[in-house]
């Protein structure tokens, strides 16, 4: 799933909104399908739940070496975006980003309401249960549209998979990069 989403269930620690030690500096928001017309604007696949924090004159980063552009303009087409930047003026300009990645800066980030957590800081916890077993590491978050799935790596190699609602999810300590749930019975 998307870097940029966020979770609700449990409580929540004191989070700043910034890159703690180990965050990623950078949290893909979108990807770039292709030029749209011919003044330079980009048609862009939408990565994350806050699109309308884009505007013009948020600085974007694009590709890999996220080389930083400048929004001039942002608008929305169906379940895209069309976005242009700062000093791309033509079809030619802009398909060199075709396929590309847009991040913004974690730096920043608009601090979330009580209880919900951006995707990047909840992959990579460790999940134990009421008991205190380790049941492995959360590696990735399925989007699904009713509710997201934890996926967690066992260290006995299997997969287990965790519906992100309260009654699972009791509590995220991000003090402790910990996450504490109770396993569904058909478990």
């Amino acid at each position: 799933m998307s870097q940029a989403g966020m979770h609700t269930p449990g409580s929540r620690k004191d989070i700043k909104g910034s890159p703690k030690p180990g965050e990623p500096e950078y949290l893909a928001i979108g990807r770039i399908r292709r030029p749209h017309g011919v003044q330079g604007e980009l048609l862009m696949d939408i990565l994350t739940d806050f699109p309308g924090r884009l505007s013009p004159g948020k600085t974007v980063y694009l590709g890999e070496r996220h080389d930083p552009f400048q929004i001039s303009s942002i608008r929305a087409l169906d379940k895209t975006l069309l976005m242009k930047l700062e000093d791309v003026e033509d079809t030619d300009q802009a398909g060199r980003f075709r396929n590309k990645l847009v991040y913004v800066k974690t730096k920043g980030l608009p601090t979330l309401p009580e209880g919900e957590y951006y995707y990047h800081q909840l992959v990579g916890l460790k999940v134990v249960d009421e008991s205190g077993n380790l049941l492995g590491s959360l590696v990735e978050i399925l989007k699904t549209g009713a509710n997201d799935v934890y996926v967690v790596h066992a260290e006995d190699g299997n997969e287990i998979l965790l519906p992100a609602i309260d009654a699972v999810i009791l509590e995220v300590n991000l003090d402790r990069s910990e996450i504490l749930v109770r396993p569904p019975e058909w478990l």
